[in-house]
């Protein structure tokens, strides 16, 4: 109440109350933690003072507490303020776009593994996102909203960035296989970002009319297979039951299950594998779209090396 009358006498512009309140509740927390705290005069930066010294941009928990309910705040306050002691030792601000632009990448992870409230991403296929990351190879760490929330850009404009530093700095290796008599690529890269070269994949091999099957055993890694006959069917079996092995027997493993890509999109073939009457049999529900496909496939006459089966 004293502020605000202050306020008023010295014509000072009022606050609105929501800054004020996540003020508050910034400088309880930050007492929580053992420091002090101290704002610079229009709000941007908060400087913790205590076992170290540490600046925090405010910006982006800014924006990110207003599309957020204040339940929530102590949780986004309180992991904001933790991350940025954290990290105070990183070569780099993460909220400076201008020092980050070129380290940033994305990582392919299933949807089950992720909190959409501490990453930035979109879905690829209904089970796997596509997760912006920032730092050097291996050490690349996820990018938090709130940090994202600092720069001069969307989202979606830094995981598109992103994706272009991959394409722009990895070259990924490529070798042919054979799984049960179904001839396969292995595309490999030297990062967990392989799956973002799937958007250039035409610049590995040829990328057939109806797309290609692909497995994703692990995020360094994209197994191919042509769509041009029947014999995919096949195909759809040898990659389900190769990527379920990886699956069960590694534990950077990504997806046990086969997509589709095709007009620059990836679909997810449920293939569920059933026992019964002590046999495993395969059930295949392929998307509407792969179905036409498929059926398109089954009267096309043979072309090539395109029936296996």
């Amino acid at each position: 109440m004293f502020r605000r009358h202050r306020d008023r006498r010295t014509e000072t512009p009022r606050r609105p109350v929501e800054e004020v309140d996540l003020d508050s509740l910034l400088a309880l927390v930050a007492d929580n933690l053992g420091y002090a705290c101290a704002f610079d005069p229009g709000g941007g930066t908060l400087t913790l003072t205590g076992p170290r010294r540490v600046v925090v941009r405010l910006a982006g928990l800014r924006a990110e507490a207003l599309r957020r309910s204040r339940e929530d705040w102590p949780v986004i306050v309180s992991e904001h303020l933790s991350h940025a002691l954290a990290t105070a030792d990183e070569p780099f601000d993460a909220c400076d776009l201008e020092q980050v632009r070129p380290l940033l990448r994305t990582r392919i992870q299933l949807d089950d593994d992720l909190d959409p409230a501490r990453v930035v991403g979109r879905h690829l296929t209904a089970d796997l996102v596509e997760v912006l990351t920032v730092g050097d190879g291996a050490a690349g760490r996820q990018v938090r909203p709130e940090e994202v929330g600092c720069w001069p850009i969307t989202a979606a404009q830094a995981l598109d960035m992103a994706l272009d530093n991959a394409r722009g700095d990895e070259r990924l290796s490529v070798t042919e296989g054979d799984l049960g008599g179904v001839a396969v690529r292995r595309l490999t890269g030297p990062t967990e970002g392989a799956a973002a070269h799937l958007r250039r994949l035409g610049d590995y091999l040829p990328v057939p009319s109806d797309g290609v099957l692909v497995a994703l055993p692990d995020p360094a890694t994209l197994i191919v297979h042509p769509v041009e006959g029947i014999g995919v069917v096949r195909a759809i079996e040898r990659l389900r039951l190769f990527a379920q092995r990886e699956f069960d027997r590694r534990a950077e493993a990504l997806s046990p299950q086969v997509y589709w890509w095709h007009g620059g999109r990836l679909s997810l073939i449920r293939a569920d594998l059933v026992s019964q009457d002590g046999q495993t049999r395969l059930v295949v529900a392929p998307p509407p779209d792969f179905a036409r496909v498929l059926a398109a496939l089954a009267v096309r006459p043979a072309e090539g090396g395109g029936t296996d089966g």
